[in-house]
């Protein structure tokens, strides 16, 4: 069965991890995916991914790249503090994302 619960995390967000190796780090969102409740952020949870020699690359190389991180260990963080994130009716009558710590929305 698909997962179809509301995320807390939108790609383009600036957010915190809270927990692993990479903990205190933060980075912007690049990808996420709903599906495996993962998202990949810029610059964090590097892994070595080794690339077979191809016709292309005759060599081989091993590259550093970003791996999927599981979203339990991610806080979106607004103007510089970490926050959880709720979801309430705006001025426009639309359902908008707000940090619960300082109240202002996310977007």
């Amino acid at each position: 069965m698909a997962n179809r619960q509301k995320l807390h995390i939108k790609k383009g967000d600036i957010v915190t991890i809270i927990s692993g190796d990479d903990k205190g780090k933060s980075g912007r969102v690049l990808t996420v995916f709903p599906e495996k409740l993962r998202a990949l952020v810029e610059g964090v949870n590097i892994v070595s991914k080794h690339r077979k020699p191809s016709a292309q690359n005759t060599a081989g190389s091993i590259d550093k790249i970003e791996a999927p991180i599981h979203l339990s260990k991610l806080m979106v963080t607004v103007n510089g503090a970490t926050s959880r994130v709720g979801r309430k009716v705006n001025e426009n009558g639309k359902l908008q994302r707000f940090a619960k710590k300082t109240g202002e929305f996310i977007n």
